[in-house]
């Protein structure tokens, strides 16, 4: 074997690396370890810092009510109170989209719009405004009694043309009512 690293061309330090003494070799592995420790560390603190408002609301107490808010609400109604009449219940839930015709609604007193519907009678009416139709959604188990629904679909028919009666409460008829 021949030694050739005298050959010409031949260069000792063609295979060594940049850090050529033990100092370099621990300040390049120190380097590689704290530098990223402290980038890592720059960027926790600057994610951190950042004034960021709070989720939902910039009110912290509302916010924290809406978050720890029961899943069900009961909610209590006066039993006794009077029976809205129909123009009533028309002018509370009934006006928004009867009046301006919105999604297809018929308009309040438009008779050639009301008469299919009045073809199909006061029960197929009611029960469309009770468990919605189309657009309109349900009315039953809202802020009415569906008594109440029942004497704004009977004012509204009869406003399009329809010659439905007035309904009468199923309490007062069983309370009128002679007993055997």
């Amino acid at each position: 074997m021949s030694n050739n690293s005298n050959a010409p061309g031949h260069d000792d330090d063609a295979h060594t690396g940049p850090i050529k003494t033990p100092k370099q070799l621990l300040l390049a592995v120190l380097y590689s370890f704290v530098v990223p420790i402290f980038v890592i560390i720059g960027l926790v603190y600057y994610v951190t810092s950042a004034n960021k408002p709070l989720a939902g609301s910039v009110n912290v107490e509302q916010s924290v009510v809406a978050r720890i808010q029961k899943v069900g609400t009961v909610e209590i109604r006066d039993a006794n109170r009077a029976m809205k009449t129909g123009e009533e219940v028309f002018k509370a839930q009934c006006t928004t989209c009867h009046t301006a015709g919105v999604a297809g609604a018929p308009k309040f007193g438009d008779a050639a719009a009301w008469a299919p519907r009045i073809k199909t009678g006061f029960e197929a009416l009611w029960n469309s405004a009770l468990k919605g139709k189309g657009a309109m959604g349900a009315q039953g188990g809202g802020d009415f009694e569906d008594f109440e629904i029942a004497r704004a679909v009977v004012y509204l028919a009869n406003a399009g043309g329809a010659k439905f009666p007035e309904p009468v409460q199923a309490a007062a008829t069983a309370a009128s009512a002679p007993k055997p």
